[in-house]
């Protein structure tokens, strides 16, 4: 049996759909929250229909998000399920949300509807803008956001279009801001008692992953571009071709380069004045990649890894998604799980990537098939079965 996550006794909340939102809940869960992931009646969460691929009838995208969940269906619009959300909020610590600014002001389940009567609850909002400025009433989609957010705007090869990041980062980072805004807000109701209204906005996460492109805006006015797999400010940090594949190679100082030198049989070259310094190497980067590049194609990218990596230059192989997960290494710190789904059989679930030694988090039961808690929930909370037979014959879960 695993240990207590430090959230366990933390009851979640949980109205989110989608990304964003599922992702942070995920993460609470994984560290033992109990999370009642709230879905609608007949179809639920949008990801359970993207697809393909499906396994168990179920897709690939929505059971790679929603694992350690209950599930509850449940419209919360007609009045039966309004007053269902109340006697939730009853046992909940935590409302996790991610609908457009406004959407639960009109049904009296915004924050400051909530709070004089639940003083202790913490509620997390998920949205494309933020809860305020001029934009806060449009929708966020992960795509937009990168683009809006000027991130595919550093994102691509110098004389190409602009690409957004192969996985769909602005939700990501918003749901684990958002995880992390939770945990501070619980961490803070232990010294005070009051919870408190956290505000998670797609574009201010994705403003916050500039880092140096922004400081170099800021302090000195210098415009980022696109710069493929290079570096702005590092010099070789790129992609190189050996004979049978590519490779990163990620030189990040002056001692480190005159490795690479003495690795790859090119001493001598770290003294020439164009490369003997990162500054140097930055500016004349285009000649030092011409030089490399022979070099590295003519022995298999094998070779280098091993070559480089044992005379402490950073590099490593550009892998595929099947190798990565079959990597020796990331088997060993457990970040490919098995749990048992439902319909689906023995399911693979990615792993916890936060290890604490003492309270860990862990991959307890597989994602919900939709409603598959429904009636458990209802009967805590003191619903008979007749009562949650009617509220089944009205549509209301």
């Amino acid at each position: 049996m695993s240990s207590p996550g430090p959230l366990t006794g933390v009851t979640v909340l949980d109205l989110t759909r989608v990304l964003s939102g599922p992702y942070c809940t995920m993460l609470l869960a994984d560290m033992g929250a109990r999370v009642i992931k709230v879905e609608r009646p007949g179809d639920g969460d949008e990801t359970r229909a993207w697809g393909p691929p499906f396994r168990g009838g179920e897709s690939a995208y929505f059971l790679g998000i929603n694992r350690n969940k209950e599930s509850l269906t449940l419209d919360f619009k007609q009045p039966d399920g309004r007053r269902i959300v109340e006697r939730l909020l009853e046992i909940s610590d935590v409302l996790v949300e991610n609908f457009r600014p406004g959407t639960l002001t009109r049904l009296g389940l915004d924050y400051q509807s909530l709070r004089p009567a639940r003083p202790r609850l913490i509620y997390a909002s998920i949205s494309g803008f933020g809860q305020t400025g001029p934009r806060r009433h449009q929708p966020g989609y992960d795509a937009v956001i990168q683009a809006e957010g000027g991130l595919m705007s550093v994102t691509g090869d110098p004389d190409g279009p602009p690409f957004r990041v192969g996985v769909a980062i602005a939700d990501i980072v918003a749901g684990l801001l958002a995880a992390q805004g939770i945990v501070l807000a619980l961490y803070a109701r232990e010294r005070t008692g009051r919870g408190q209204f956290v505000d998670i906005s797609m574009l201010d996460g994705v403003v916050s992953l500039l880092s140096y492109h922004a400081s170099m805006y800021l302090t000195t006015a210098t415009r980022s571009g696109r710069l493929g797999n290079r570096h702005a400010t590092i010099a070789p940090y790129d992609t190189f071709s050996a004979s049978d594949g590519e490779f990163f190679l990620a030189v990040g100082n002056d001692e480190q380069f005159r490795r690479l030198c003495a690795a790859a049989g090119l001493s001598g070259l770290n003294d020439e004045t164009a490369f003997a310094t990162n500054p140097a190497r930055v500016v004349n980067h285009a000649e030092l990649r011409r030089t490399l590049t022979p070099v590295f194609q003519a022995h298999p990218r094998a070779h280098w890894i091993e070559v480089l990596t044992n005379a402490g230059v950073p590099c490593g192989a550009v892998r595929d998604v099947p190798e990565v997960l079959g990597d020796p290494q990331v088997l060993a710190r457990h970040m490919v799980e098995a749990v048992e789904h439902a319909t689906a059989g023995t399911l693979k679930v990615l792993g916890v990537p936060i290890k604490l030694s003492d309270t860990p988090g862990s991959v307890r039961t597989a994602p919900p098939t939709l409603g598959q808690h429904t009636s458990a929930v209802l009967g805590e909370l003191g619903l008979n079965d007749e009562e949650i037979a009617k509220l089944r014959t009205d549509g209301v879960i």
